[in-house]
């Protein structure tokens, strides 16, 4: 994205600001039954529903941050910025609505797992790989909550303005990109973690 520098106003032609939505409604549904699920699970205490939110969720939120940050980061780097708009337009509400979902089943799934299989009561030296995960996933969450909606939301908002400013579009993206990609690798050592606790 180091072209970003060099576009310094607004993004200019013929283009339907209406076109882009912040919400995609037709994933709010999809959202509804996953998290309708999730409470099912919990208050049902369902080790094997637990497992599936937990392992199905955690797979997928690292996965995609892998994904994004190692393959769509540097594609979005070679593209113009006219091309990072119209992609833009049609991947970041998605990525509104499945981030904070997958974040939101993990955590919660895991926390009701932990507490179910007492992994929370073990004792130390073990417990250090609990106290380690909860830093981990601590981090992890302050950065997909704190860094990446935000400058998710503030891309959609721009690109529902009329002239949409290409540079800060272009900023906020390398933030989203460059994040989720410090999340992958954070994921990483949080498999590490997870597989070892479950050799338990």
């Amino acid at each position: 994205m180091a072209d970003a520098a060099v576009v310094s106003g607004p993004i200019t032609g013929s283009r339907d600001a209406s076109d882009v939505q912040i919400v995609p409604l037709r994933g709010i549904p999809i959202v509804i039954a996953v998290l309708a699920g999730l409470v099912v699970a919990i208050a049902g205490n369902w080790q094997w529903a637990l497992d599936f939110f937990h392992v199905v969720g955690g797979g997928l939120w690292t996965g995609i941050d892998l994904f994004v940050g190692l393959v769509i980061g540097p594609i979005m780097g070679s593209m113009s910025i006219p091309a990072r708009i119209e992609f833009s337009k049609r991947f970041m509400p998605r990525m509104l609505l499945i981030m904070p979902t997958l974040v939101t089943v993990t955590l919660a799934s895991g926390w009701q797992l932990a507490r179910k299989i007492d992994v929370l009561a073990v004792p130390y030296p073990q417990h250090w790989w609990v106290t380690a995960s909860f830093i981990v996933v601590g981090v992890l969450t302050v950065i997909a909550l704190g860094v990446l909606e935000p400058a998710n939301v503030a891309v959609l908002f721009e690109l529902r303005k009329p002239q949409p400013n290409g540079a800060l579009i272009a900023r906020l993206m390398r933030r989203f990109v460059y994040a989720a990609g410090v999340i992958g690798v954070m994921q990483l050592a949080i498999l590490i973690i997870m597989t070892r606790i479950a050799t338990w």
